[in-house]
């Protein structure tokens, strides 16, 4: 496989996809088109998402379409170069994936090779389940279940932050809980400004930020870029 799961698609005041432009790149060597998935998207069009993306791309030149454009959408990522999931709302994106009938195909076109980028919620989707997500369920899919190309599970945009005078729960104590009912399960807590690249059977952190990782029965730890993190897709 050849994935690149990004955190965040923009660092605080940077331009949209800036920093992650030139590992995107990296990853999409030789396409010169990619199929979008819009479907995160809540609060502004799926044009408007497919525009947006496709003025960064430019700068690559690769052709940016977005699957809600098809007629025959299991037929349109059957026949991608590259398959591109933007961050927005994981809920929304798996539940019209599912809706769409999309995710055995995206696993199968990936497993065979086909480059996957996805951001924050793109991300996300790539595990066996989105339930490590921190987005709002603001509508129902019809399970938790995402593409799982990964065996991990990822919390996008991880911070460490307590804030003062703030009495909910913390990030880690948020996956601390899933890991009560999910014990065998790997969760990695990717910053912003950090990716994973997965190729073939090797696994890369790209950033300069510490990645966290999560089990149940282990103390949770951080790893740098350059550790050995290729554990976390032995299934």
């Amino acid at each position: 496989m050849n994935l690149l799961l990004i955190s965040n698609s923009t660092n605080a005041g940077e331009a949209y996809l800036k920093y992650p432009i030139a590992e995107i790149e990296k990853t999409l060597a030789g396409v010169t088109e990619v199929v979008f998935i819009p479907y995160a998207a809540v609060t502004f069009s799926y044009e408007e998402y497919e525009r947006k993306v496709q003025e960064r791309f430019d700068e690559i030149g690769i052709k940016v379409r977005s699957v809600h454009r098809a007629l025959n959408k299991r037929n349109f990522v059957r026949h991608a170069q590259a398959i591109v999931i933007g961050g927005g709302n994981t809920f929304a994106l798996l539940k019209k994936m599912q809706e769409e009938d999309l995710l055995d195909v995206i696993f199968r076109r990936v497993r065979a090779g086909v480059p996957y980028v996805g951001w924050s919620a793109g991300s996300n989707v790539t595990c066996p389940t989105i339930c490590t997500t921190n987005d709002m369920p603001i509508v129902e899919p019809q399970s938790f279940r995402a593409i799982g190309l990964v065996p991990f599970q990822i919390n996008p945009h991880y911070l460490d932050a307590n804030p003062a005078g703030h009495a909910g729960e913390t990030r880690e104590q948020r996956i601390l809980e899933y890991l009560e009912a999910n014990r065998s399960r790997y969760v990695v807590g990717l910053r912003e400004g950090c990716m994973i690249r997965i190729k073939d059977e090797n696994l890369e952190l790209i950033g300069s930020r510490t990645m966290r990782i999560f089990k149940k029965g282990l103390e949770t730890y951080g790893v740098w870029s350059g550790d050995d993190i290729s554990f976390l897709i032995k299934r």
